[in-house]
């Protein structure tokens, strides 16, 4: 059985010759999951961070049950097992790439730090990272909480701006690139990502004061306002921006958005999920149901040089940086 399949993880302190044990600052939670731990507990801080306790002591891993999903951490190495393949030092602080569902983890503070209000969380504990783990020294030009939060969504850019740059060997000059949940750390990112490599972009949003966020940071050609859990609606938006879109990615953490990203994208195109509440089921059959010749691409987070990517748009993107920062506890 694979870690992120495990109902719980050995927290053992000691490490076997292949591994890694990290001493932990901050933990990462992903969107999804702190989106249905905020509205289960009707945003009361202290239950949130009562049942993120209780996940990790009862599971040894930080792994929401409803979505499945979990984040990621910050931390200084602590040990390193003399097998290990990571290229990891003692001392090095450094950003996992790997999601918490499969990282044996184990808290010490209770949290004490943590309001429950917000991904981020201040942390003492200690992680381990197996052989096949990611990990990521963080910068010493950014702020620790900054690049953690950037690599937490690194491979949704990297995606983008490969598949974008497979329309352009295609001879699809300037694709179209349209982003769900353009102003959210993921979407941002995207659009930038996009971009540069090329492409015209649009960045859908729910609401008016999203859309001025995404204005202001000088990130998406077109800003447009949709509920993406409206398929005829999203259609009508992209396409009144621009579009059909060549490339749609699904950067939102509400379900219900797959049909519309599937009825605004162009045939032949392809539409990226990046949310973790995607309904792949739903997906795949609405797109059979539709007769939609397109391409449905499930992020799964990694693609080579993906951090070092993302890392060098917020650093070169101000408006994106600015977002991001605007977000952060």
């Amino acid at each position: 059985m694979l870690p992120i399949d495990a109902v719980a993880l050995d927290t053992r302190h000691e490490i076997w010759p292949d591994e890694v044990r990290v001493r932990v600052e901050r933990l990462n939670l992903d969107a999804a999951s702190f989106r249905q731990l905020h509205g289960k507990h009707r945003g009361d801080g202290n239950a949130i961070r009562a049942e993120v306790l209780s996940i990790v002591a009862a599971r040894g891993k930080m792994q929401n049950p409803v979505t499945g999903s979990g984040g990621m951490l910050v931390g200084v190495v602590e040990a390193v097992g003399p097998d290990s393949p990571l290229g990891l030092r003692v001392g090095d602080r450094v950003a996992t790439l790997v999601s918490l569902g499969l990282t044996p983890l184990l808290i010490e503070d209770e949290l004490t730090g943590w309001s429950g209000l917000s991904e981020q969380v201040p942390c003492c504990g200690y992680a381990v990272l197996f052989a096949r783990s990611i990990a990521a020294v963080l910068p010493e030009d950014l702020d620790p909480a900054l690049a953690l939060a950037v690599m937490d969504v690194c491979g949704a850019p990297a995606l983008t701006a490969r598949v974008v740059a497979e329309y352009a060997d295609r001879g699809v000059s300037n694709p179209v690139v349209a982003v769900i949940g353009g102003a959210g750390k993921s979407g941002s990112l995207s659009l930038a990502a996009a971009s540069a490599a090329g492409a015209r972009t649009i960045g859908v949003v729910p609401h008016a004061q999203e859309a001025a966020l995404l204005r202001g940071a000088e990130v998406a050609d077109v800003v447009t306002v949709a509920d993406a859990r409206d398929p005829i609606a999203l259609r009508d938006a992209v396409a009144a921006a621009g579009g059909p879109a060549h490339v749609t990615v699904v950067c939102v953490d509400v379900p219900g958005c797959e049909g519309g990203a599937i009825v605004a994208t162009h045939d032949g195109g392809t539409v990226i999920f990046f949310s973790m509440a995607t309904s792949f089921t739903a997906a795949a059959l609405g797109a059979e149901g539709l007769a939609a010749d397109v391409r449905l691409l499930i992020g799964n987070g990694y693609v080579p040089g993906h951090a070092d990517h993302a890392l060098q748009l917020i650093r070169e993107h101000a408006g994106v940086r600015s977002l991001f920062e605007s977000r952060l506890e």
